[in-house]
């Protein structure tokens, strides 16, 4: 069920598209800090978000490109659970006809790197997506498959900046470097508010340490009385000026999924 709060929208101000400097006159102690504070706070992000068990939802994506153009996409999504490693997460596509019965499925992992496969139904057959190739494009969108995967806090290291005012929220600006060397990103910066550290803001950098894209969320509810999930994602691609926003409803918590869902074979019988 969700709750009688209303969502917040958040307007972060113009410093999102800048590069954030550390002071260089930071000491180590200082700098061990910022690191410790960067880690506690996504240690405590994801302790929110632990028990949830599974949940289905319906998703739209409308892929935007320079002149306003638009192609659409549905998509039904299922997410399960898994103790003590990352989340197993199918995406089944039902619309447009071209893409009808593709699916990506993810193992996602704390330790190494994740599992990603996509069965493409005009060639009856699994891909398997490789580290190098996950900075690619998904599905023609402007999220990569690495965006895809739920972002572990065991794959950054962390470094705490400041806190700021958040639209009428105030949020905490982290920076996130990726461990994978493969990763298409140097860096990203992360704003969650403080109350409920939610994710609405995320910068995303590339190896050049360039300001590549931008994702922004919006429209949270509160499921189960504890989990909060949002209703639109929009990533902004500055280089190209495209645009992918995921729409997410239907949101149903602690469904009857079985974990054979989430396997190869499964993928391959995902309708």
């Amino acid at each position: 069920m969700t709750s009688n709060l209303a969502p917040r929208r958040i307007a972060c101000g113009l410093v999102a598209i800048l590069p954030i400097a550390i002071p260089l006159d930071m000491g180590a102690s200082e700098l061990a800090e910022a690191e410790q504070k960067g880690l506690d706070i996504a240690m405590e992000a994801r302790e929110k978000k632990v028990g949830f068990e599974n949940f289905t939802a319906s998703q739209l994506m409308v892929l935007r490109n320079k002149q306003g153009r638009e192609s659409r996409r549905a998509l039904r999504v299922k997410v399960m659970e898994v103790e003590a490693d990352g989340d197993r997460s199918l995406f089944v596509f039902d619309e447009p006809r071209d893409v009808q019965g593709t699916a990506f499925l993810i193992h996602a992992h704390k330790d190494k790197a994740d599992d990603q496969w996509l069965y493409l139904p005009a060639l009856k057959r699994v891909k398997r997506i490789s580290s190098a190739n996950r900075s690619g494009s998904f599905m023609g969108s402007e999220f990569a498959y690495e965006d895809m995967s739920p972002p572990e806090v065991e794959r950054f290291t962390y470094r705490y900046l400041h806190d700021e005012p958040c639209g009428e929220l105030t949020c905490t600006v982290v920076e996130r470097f990726p461990v994978d060397e493969k990763s298409g990103y140097k860096r990203q910066l992360v704003w969650q508010d403080t109350e409920e550290l939610r994710l609405w803001k995320v910068d995303y950098f590339d190896r050049k340490d360039a300001h590549l894209k931008t994702l922004t969320i919006d429209g949270y509810e509160r499921y189960l009385d504890r989990y909060w999930q949002a209703s639109t994602m929009t990533m902004v691609n500055h280089v190209t000026g495209k645009s992918t926003v995921l729409t997410w409803a239907d949101y149903q918590f602690r469904t009857e999924l079985a974990a054979m869902e989430f396997t190869q074979t499964g993928l391959r019988r995902a309708r």
